[in-house]
């Protein structure tokens, strides 16, 4: 037997009278006769996906079944083989599994609006559509429901995803939540399925997405593209205007003055092999009348001895460097290091948050 029974094989029974012993059973007789070997199989059999008519019939049919011998048995399963045999191409039952099967394929309208006109339920299990989220997506619905629906929520995740979901909460909303779960026991099953749909559309109702990244780090990388005068004025703007903002932002930006505070002294020499040598002798050149003297010197201290002093003497040699060039280089050094961040070559140092 098959692990898996589609359930139009069951469903409408099929006439199974192909004679023999077995002539003389109904359909439903039958189908129950087949369900019954399958289970005693361990097959997985979907029978909850029945029309509930069905399901109680079925229900009600083994009720009355008693004993089957070995040849009525036989003669039930070739003639449910045969049925099996001819069929080829079956199509999902109902509006709820055409859909099914057409997702992804048709619009998200179109669906929504086919779904709404015909009575149609959008998610067989609710739930399980929401297991395959990730936190990112899990949580800001965690933090706005009611702690009530966050337990039911919390307690139908996997554990590993709930935990992770609770450790990202602020302390009493988290204690809130746990005492919560602790109350529902007496939540019924059609309750926590309400909860499931209810979530789920929801989730699913939220409108796609213009940009892959946020504003902070859109805005980040406009900013670090730009020049200092620029990024410091735009800063002063967003402080008046959006003081949180602006501190994400700033968070979000890599300048040559965060060189320092953003990159371990082991990876200079990593990076500076990336560096032209020309854009890195103006940077260092120019980085103290820049206001970054602690940079300059910062990657003058981690390269070998014999670099720096090569280093130091071409710095001698350029003389004074015009802010506009000294700029366009340390731009040049930033981009490499950012390159190196962005292919995984070179993880930045995080800063720690000031202490309050």
């Amino acid at each position: 037997m098959n692990d898996m029974v589609p359930m139009n094989a069951i469903a409408p029974l099929p006439d199974m009278t192909g004679g023999g012993v077995s002539k003389s059973l109904s359909r439903r007789a039958k189908a129950a006769i087949v369900v019954r070997l399958l289970l005693n199989e361990g097959a997985d059999i979907p029978l909850e996906e029945l029309p509930d008519e069905l399901q109680v019939t079925l229900t009600q049919q083994m009720c009355e079944m008693r004993l089957v011998d070995r040849d009525t048995l036989s003669a039930v399963v070739d003639e449910f083989a045969t049925e099996l045999e001819k069929i080829g191409l079956s199509f999902p039952p109902g509006i709820a599994g055409a859909l099914d099967a057409l997702e992804g394929k048709i619009s998200h309208q179109t669906a929504a609006r086919l779904r709404k006109e015909a009575g149609v339920r959008q998610f067989g299990d609710p739930w399980g559509r929401i297991r395959e989220l990730g936190p990112e997506k899990l949580l800001p619905v965690l933090e706005n429901e009611s702690v009530e629906i966050a337990a039911v929520m919390l307690s139908k995740l996997p554990v590993s995803l709930a935990a992770e979901l609770l450790g990202r909460l602020p302390g009493p909303q988290a204690r809130r939540i746990t005492y919560a779960v602790s109350l529902t026991n007496a939540v019924t099953p059609e309750a926590v399925d309400r909860i499931g749909l209810s979530l789920a559309t929801q989730l699913d109702a939220q409108p796609k997405q213009a940009f892959d990244d946020g504003p902070v780090e859109r805005v980040g990388a406009i900013l670090n593209s730009s020049t200092s005068v620029t990024r410091d004025d735009v800063l002063t703007g967003l402080d008046e205007t959006d003081q949180g903002f602006a501190d994400a932002v700033r968070k979000a930006i890599f300048t040559f003055g965060n060189i320092p505070a953003r990159i371990a002294p082991r990876d200079i020499p990593r990076i500076l092999r990336e560096v032209e040598q020309p854009s890195l002798v103006v940077a260092l050149a120019g980085a103290e009348a820049a206001g970054f003297a602690a940079s300059r010197d910062f990657v003058l201290e981690n390269m070998s001895g014999r670099m720096a002093d090569q280093l130091r003497e071409e710095i001698d040699a350029s003389g004074k460097v015009k802010p506009a060039d000294a700029e366009a280089a340390m731009s040049d050094v930033v981009a490499v290091i950012r390159q190196m961040e962005q292919s995984g070559d070179l993880l930045l140092v995080v800063e720690d948050e000031p202490e309050d």
